[in-house]
């Protein structure tokens, strides 16, 4: 079942689709990261200003490291020592589509630990975006029954999985700073 899962998620990504799909948190809306036109149809469907950023998936700290190339010290102590999924902020990103960076020329990214979403992330070959299954301003939903149903029609796919799970809650959210200071923004 998840093999069919990923196929299908993984052809709408190569299409500039979008889709529902679980991941180490909460449930997502994803699209493929490098796209503007994908990253835009998501900002619609959510009807969320492009303004506000949204979080980034890798698979891996060799992706990581291809899409910032400064990456803080601190970063893997943070990431190594923290029990909740974590997406730090970095600066000045490269390679990702220039709508999912925010004005400040930074971006939020988590290496994500769900199988699902790793298996998927590497056989893509790119990261995904990945915010909560809402429209914007809503409660974010913590299972698939939580989705609003409009929202599950607009998208062009829902992956099958996990319908059945309560997810967490979603991710912390940390900036490092040059000086290697550490900020919550989201715990």
């Amino acid at each position: 079942m998840m093999i069919d899962d990923i196929g299908k998620s993984l052809e709408i990504l190569q299409k500039k689709g979008i889709f529902i799909y679980p991941t180490d948190t909460i449930w997502g809306i994803g699209c493929d990261a490098t796209d503007e036109i994908a990253v835009a149809k998501v900002f619609e469907l959510k009807q969320r200003v492009e303004s506000k950023s949204l979080i980034i998936l890798v698979d891996s700290w060799k992706m990581l490291k291809q899409y910032i190339t400064d990456i803080p010290a601190k970063v893997n102590c943070i990431i190594q020592g923290s029990s909740k999924p974590t997406s730090v902020i970095y600066n000045n990103p490269k390679g990702l589509a220039k709508n999912v960076i925010a004005k400040d020329n930074s971006v939020a990214i988590r290496i994500v630990k769900d199988d699902f979403c790793k298996l998927l992330i590497e056989n893509f070959g790119k990261p995904i975006v990945s915010t909560s299954a809402n429209y914007s301003g809503k409660i974010a939903p913590k299972s698939f029954d939580e989705i609003e149903k409009s929202l599950l029609e607009k998208v062009d796919y829902v992956v099958s999985l996990q319908h059945n799970k309560k997810q967490g809650t979603a991710s912390q959210i940390v900036k490092v700073d040059s000086k290697g200071k550490i900020e919550f923004i989201r715990k």
